[in-house]
């Protein structure tokens, strides 16, 4: 290729991102009165910048082709700071590598931007093989906290294995989202630590975290749920207790295994949690996102968990990279009560749903929950639709 078809190549890769990046994004029609879900994904691999993937120089690049690919963005923390939301996306390169970037929105619904460069995480002694999924946490001490997965191979291994892993908790603390400072990885009796939570506030004096136990790198063992636990320091967080919060159940959507999505939000009711849970299907393994409650003084006290999900993949959400997937990790709390939240698709993309406090507070305390078998079930239903069947004899719906 030529220097003028290089340059005019160039020329229209970054017209095509900027026009991406400037698309308006508008609520679906189709909603259930609870969240309203957008037409368009708000982060893709190829939202990512140009100069991420491509050589820029015709000297080095003369086919003008990519030569650092970026396979998805996903599982994105989220924070306002300023009026601005920021989320720090996931991104895995073709190398399988995931790192984090931040992205910045003055709507919070479309045009977000990356950041020209990605965040660097300072590695600790033990360096990480890969490191994903950061949960943002402003916390009342005044630092705005990172818990993320960091993930090494295990060591103990048999020879020959190179997909045993090890996933624990890491933690970085920032100001700014420019700096930051990585800290010891969270110690607790649990042989795998994944979807760890930093609570923003101070428990009796101590940090809190929402947990999950885990025995194995995917399968959650003897572990019950999603925990609890406190340390004394978060400079060096050592919990040597954890409660189950959350129980997985049989022929539940949490079965396999269950965990805290983004940092609970504060109501006046308790505190309001979104979380993932997993079941088995013939299609291999369902995530969805369900809602639940706490109690306000006392967290670790589950008092409302609506049956079922909240959230799962419809439409082409249903298909990517892992396919039949939702996952979120991040969520804003406006001081209007709106409620954005930042799901991934088949660890595959970014979307936004918006609700508010209002709402799913209702929804969590009032949606009833689950009896656990089907005839309870059935009667629930029953008792439901008789209401509404007295109630629709004083409504004109014709």
């Amino acid at each position: 290729m030529d220097k003028k078809s290089f340059d005019k190549k160039l020329k229209s890769l970054f017209k095509e991102h900027k026009k991406l990046i400037k698309q308006k994004n508008f609520p679906l029609e189709e909603s259930n009165g609870l969240y309203q879900r957008y037409e368009n994904p708000i982060l893709t691999y190829k939202h990512t910048p140009i100069f991420w993937r491509y050589d820029l120089s015709h000297e080095t690049n003369p086919h003008c082709m990519e030569r650092m690919g970026i396979n998805v963005v996903l599982n994105s923390g989220a924070i306002e700071l300023n009026g601005k939301f920021y989320l720090v996306a996931r991104v895995e390169g073709v190398d399988r590598k995931s790192f984090f970037a931040i992205a910045e929105s003055d709507t919070g619904i479309d045009n977000f931007t990356f950041w020209p460069l990605p965040v660097v995480i300072p590695e600790t002694s033990n360096p990480d093989t890969n490191i994903y999924d950061m949960r943002l946490t402003k916390h009342e001490d005044g630092n705005i906290y990172g818990v993320f997965c960091t993930e090494r191979k295990d060591p103990k291994a048999p020879k020959g294995d190179y997909s045993s892993a090890i996933a624990q908790c890491g933690l970085v603390r920032t100001k700014d989202l420019i700096n930051w400072e990585r800290l010891d990885d969270l110690k607790t009796n649990s042989p795998q630590q994944r979807n760890a939570v930093l609570h923003p506030e101070f428990i009796n004096g101590k940090y809190a975290f929402y947990t999950r136990p885990q025995e194995a790198f995917m399968e959650a063992g003897n572990a019950d749920g999603l925990g609890w636990g406190l340390t004394n320091s978060i400079e060096h967080a050592v919990i040597k207790e954890e409660v189950i919060i959350d129980n997985r159940a049989y022929h539940t959507i949490t079965e396999l295994k269950n965990g805290q999505g983004p940092t609970p939000i504060k109501t006046d009711k308790g505190w309001l949690h979104l979380a993932h849970g997993v079941r088995g299907c013939a299609a291999g393994l369902r995530y969805v996102l369900y809602v639940f409650m706490t109690d306000l003084e006392k967290p670790w006290l589950l008092t409302h968990k609506p049956a079922g999900y909240f959230m799962a993949p419809r439409g082409l959400e249903r298909v990517g990279d892992v396919s039949n997937v939702l996952f979120a990790n991040g969520w804003i709390e406006k001081d209007n009560g709106d409620i954005y939240i930042y799901y991934a698709s088949s660890d595959t993309r970014m979307h936004v749903a918006t609700t508010t406090v209002e709402k799913l507070t209702d929804h969590t305390i009032n949606a009833p929950a689950d009896p656990g078998r089907t005839y309870a079930c059935v009667q629930q239903r029953i008792d439901f639709i008789n209401k509404n069947l007295k109630i629709m004899k004083t409504l004109d719906l014709e």
